[in-house]
């Protein structure tokens, strides 16, 4: 319930505060004092998206602070709980704003964004404006209203996430289609590159493997005759023959040199031994240089074959291993992508008969909750004085089905039985329109708990004994509960527990509204001004005495 609201140089007011009351409060005026700007005051301290010129001229600051009481179990409880904050002794909502447009915002002295005001404002204020009729006329919002009449809320939610399965389910679906159909494009390209490569069977490393021997080859043509050469030097026929020769001339000689010869002897028997290492390393060096022409011509040809394919794949020659095997496994999935799209299939048809089934119980469950509707509609119309009038909560196939179901919401009404009935904003005007809203967010607002209810001139384009079906309509929805209404009614404003005025004034240099509460005789003469105007009789008095007597 809302205790009290004070505001501080906002629009016209300079300071003002309000303590209302449980029950029925009414709050009068002449047209233009400035009714208006506690709707807008209010608004502002719920965060709600308004004026930027809100603080009053001069001002350096606007301030409006709303306190609220919170029985236990009342949704703005778990608002606050998960946003971190605590209301265990009361909720007061506090903002301010500056004449450059900066605002900041408090929950009990603690900051807070607008963000988390303007979610605790739908669990504690439901406005009923002359503009602001929440959807009530937008056939766009009537399937959430009915889904909030049925408390079919975590049923909207699971079919938004069967909804959004499906959807990923079909995406999933077409995108390994696409994928298929264009690996499948390749099939014959794969396939040949893969045999291809297979027939070469290329290895890591080999390419600079190849290249080295091939360079060996061409090169030992021109070296092996020097080679040749050097072994004929240091054979038999050459150095190691005149060696040998020459050992043998010393060792003849040796006795009779008295041992000057021994060394040498030795030394050229050293020499003899390392000639022939040297000769057999000559002899494997001619064997390794030896090569067959034909050789070289298939080494060149797989080495050129390599490369060929190196550069047909735009590949290294090491990395051609590994493309085959790429390759390979596109073929995999293209011979497996039948089966895999089967499988797809599969989970779109499941998640399709899981939407479906959802969808169908929303459905059910709407067009059950719309004929709750109707029924709870005509049984407050009756007061209202519109008992001939008809409410229909058509409840149709949407054509296509969407994260929030089948179905395709409208609010229709017949003013009188046998007429067409249609869209009820177009069918509605007047004092009809006015009273079928009030009918329809009574009964809207029947499943919420601890809401104060806020009706800005609802009571608009009907007078007489209507205006009086409309103020006692919520006088018994104010039993128990918080109502604040805003009108030119006297019939409706004699039905108020608590009245309060609004009246402007003006000093010459500066234009002021006020608020201030009415006690009985002052009561009397307010109803009476609203039921004569300026000029306010005895017989206006007597008439507002007897509609304030009941």
């Amino acid at each position: 319930m809302l205790h009290a609201l004070s505001i501080r140089n906002i629009l016209l007011i300079e300071s003002l505060d309000l303590e209302f009351q449980s029950g029925l409060n009414v709050l009068t005026g002449e047209t233009g004092a400035g009714k208006s700007i506690l709707l807008d005051s209010l608004g502002f301290v719920l965060g709600w998206r308004g004026r930027s010129d809100i603080v009053r001229q001069g001002a350096a600051k606007g301030e409006v602070t709303a306190e609220f009481s919170l029985p236990n179990g009342h949704p703005a409880n778990s608002v606050l709980s998960d946003a971190g904050y605590s209301a265990e002794d009361g909720l007061i909502l506090r903002r301010t704003n500056s004449p450059d447009g900066r605002k900041r915002a408090y929950i009990n002295d603690k900051v807070c964004s607008g963000e988390l005001l303007r979610a605790l404002s739908e669990t504690l204020v439901e406005i009923h404006g002359q503009n602001d009729d929440k959807g009530l006329l937008d056939v766009k919002g009537h399937r959430m209203h009915l889904d909030n009449f049925a408390g079919v809320t975590e049923n909207v939610t699971a079919v938004r996430a069967a909804w959004r399965d499906f959807a990923l389910a079909r995406k999933t679906l077409t995108d390994a289609e696409i994928k298929l159909e264009e690996a499948s494009r390749d099939a014959e390209f794969l396939r040949h590159s893969v045999a291809e490569l297979d027939e070469l069977s290329p290895e890591v490393g080999e390419d600079e493997v190849l290249d080295t021997q091939r360079r060996l080859m061409q090169a030992a043509a021109r070296i092996r005759e020097g080679i040749s050469k050097a072994l004929n030097a240091v054979s038999m026929d050459g150095a190691e023959g005149s060696m040998s020769d020459a050992i043998r001339w010393l060792e003849d000689a040796s006795p009779q040199a008295g041992g000057h010869l021994e060394e040498p002897v030795e030394a050229l028997g050293r020499a003899l031994s390392e000639m022939a290492d040297a000769q057999r390393g000559i002899e494997d060096a001619l064997t390794a240089l030896d090569f067959n022409p034909a050789d070289l011509e298939h080494l060149e040809e797989r080495l050129f074959a390599i490369r060929a394919l190196a550069r047909k794949h735009d590949v290294l020659p090491d990395d051609l291993a590994k493309t085959t095997e790429e390759f390979r496994a596109r073929l995999v999935e293209i011979d497996t992508g039948a089966g895999h799209i089967l499988e797809l299939r599969g989970a779109v048809t499941t998640a399709e008969l899981d939407y479906n089934t959802l969808a169908d119980d929303l459905s059910a469950s709407r067009r059950a909750a719309g004929l709750r509707l109707d029924k709870a509609m005509m049984a407050e119309l009756t007061p209202l004085k519109m008992e001939r009038a008809e409410f229909t909560t058509e409840v149709t196939d949407a054509g296509q089905p969407g994260p929030d179901g089948k179905d395709r919401v409208v609010f229709k009404v017949a003013t009188n039985p046998g007429a067409p009935s249609g869209p009820i904003n177009k069918i509605a005007s007047g004092g009809e329109l006015s009273r079928f809203l009030l009918a329809l967010k009574v009964c809207l607002t029947s499943r919420a708990s601890g809401l104060t209810m806020i009706f800005d001139e609802i009571d608009r384009g009907v007078g007489g004994a209507t205006a009086d079906a409309v103020g006692r309509r919520l006088a018994n929805l104010a039993e128990g509960g918080q109502v604040l209404v805003v009108t030119h009614s006297p019939q409706v404003a004699a039905l108020g527990g608590h009245h309060w005025r609004v009246s402007k004034s003006d000093d010459g240099q500066n234009t002021l509204t006020d608020v201030r509460p009415l006690d009985d005789a002052e009561r009397v003469n307010e109803i009476a001004r609203m039921l004569a105007g300026d000029t306010v009789t005895a017989e206006a008095r007597s008439a507002a005495e007897v509609l304030l007597a009941g």
